[in-house]
């Protein structure tokens, strides 16, 4: 009896779990429903974005001020492939993807040498590099009048209305966010934490430190090009704004207002994030004679309240206090600012033999 009790309660994460990931499938699907359907699609887009960046920034350590060049190349990319091609929407957006990690490649074989700000900075760097490029190659990109027209076709189907392109596009995500998922609860993606808490010590155990910085580098790169091109094909345009170092800094903000080191965080922060600034651009905020229409100052603020008062995030609080209420004892917060509880740290990696 007792034994059964045992299982019964260690099975109960599991369980939750299952619940948690019916639950957002069920909003994924009810989501154009709720809000209007391009916003829709642009809260998965930016989801899946913002979990890309949290395979580096969570799960690695590596802070990335640069995956803007993959999001906007992939939209560039997407939109200049259903142009001259006619190519299916779904052909279009991989096409992006794959762009992406081969133009990830050298940008991490470079940017893994360093480590902290300095990794940060060459990222950025590379970034800019993009953004100049695609701002003076205007034959193929438009220049400062973006990429324009482009269609929504699947297999001879016209897309155009929102609402059904919403759920032909929502597959796509729905496979990146499975491929992160998958890194993650992997050996590969428990090799990626320990590199993340211990570089020194995982390097002694045999493993190419900087190889696996490189493979997450690549493969969060190809996800980024995936939200990117599904996000450019949504709106049938691209613009230097996805190539922008803004746009870097606000996917960054999302991770980190949902919780770093959680992918559900990642999602919650960029449903936050879109739907304020949605609401600020057509109502504002009307405080006496001020009047605040620019999504800047509102959501800077919110940044700032979620890391003075949650320092884990929005979701990495509510996981932590979850373990506190099933007495689950918790390590010391790792640099992602979420805990791992002391009975799942050891051992993070195992020796290669």
């Amino acid at each position: 009896m007792t034994a059964l009790v045992f299982r019964k309660l260690a099975a109960m994460p599991r369980l939750w779990r299952l619940v948690a990931v019916l639950g957002g499938l069920l909003i994924a699907l009810a989501l154009p429903w709720l809000i209007y359907p391009p916003i829709a699609m642009d809260i998965v887009a930016w989801a899946l974005f913002a979990v890309a960046l949290d395979l580096l920034l969570g799960f690695t350590g590596l802070l990335s001020f640069g995956h803007a060049a993959f999001w906007g190349s992939a939209a560039y990319t997407a939109g200049t492939i259903a142009i001259e091609t006619g190519a299916p929407f779904p052909v279009a957006v991989l096409g992006a993807a794959v762009v992406a990690m081969v133009l990830a490649v050298p940008i991490a074989l470079l940017a893994v040498r360093r480590t902290g700000i300095y990794f940060a900075m060459v990222t950025l760097a590379f970034a800019q590099m993009v953004y100049y490029v695609a701002n003076q190659w205007r034959g193929l990109t438009g220049g400062e009048n973006g990429l324009q027209g482009i269609p929504k076709n699947l297999f001879g189907l016209d897309l155009s209305d929102p609402f059904y392109f919403y759920y032909a596009g929502l597959p796509i995500a729905l496979i990146g966010l499975l491929i992160a998922w998958r890194v993650v609860h992997s050996p590969f993606g428990r090799v990626l934490v320990a590199i993340r808490e211990n570089p020194a010590r995982s390097r002694s155990l045999g493993y190419p430190v900087d190889r696996y910085k490189v493979m997450v580098f690549v493969i969060s790169a190809g996800l980024s090009g995936l939200a990117g091109g599904l996000y450019a094909v949504s709106h049938g345009f691209a613009s230097l704004q996805e190539v922008y170092w803004t746009t870097s800094g606000k996917v960054v903000i999302m991770t980190v207002l949902g919780g770093i080191g959680t992918l559900w965080g990642s999602m919650i922060g960029a449903a936050v994030i879109v739907q304020v600034e949605d609401y600020l651009a057509t109502s504002g905020i009307h405080i006496g004679p001020v009047n605040i229409t620019g999504p800047g100052l509102i959501t800077g603020l919110i940044f700032v309240g979620v890391v003075l008062l949650f320092r884990r995030g929005v979701w990495g609080t509510v996981a932590h206090l979850l373990r506190r209420r099933r007495h689950v004892p918790d390590a010391e917060p790792h640099l992602s600012g979420t805990t791992v509880p002391a009975a799942e740290q050891e051992p993070a990696v195992a020796p290669k033999s």
